[in-house]
């Protein structure tokens, strides 16, 4: 069977507890701070392409 989007975010939502159990908040702060870092140069590219 076919991986859907529901398994694959509920794979990554079962990741992200197992890192909290286990203590690794630091690496998940750097994730999603990579993550946020990104998505604001995604939105600054696109801010650029409209003007």
């Amino acid at each position: 069977m076919n991986e859907g989007p529901d398994q694959y975010f509920e794979q990554q939502d079962m990741a992200v507890k197992l890192m909290l159990l286990e203590h690794k908040s630091d690496e998940l702060t750097d994730i999603l701070v990579e993550a946020l870092q990104d998505a604001l140069k995604l939105l600054e590219e696109e801010l650029a392409t409209v003007h």
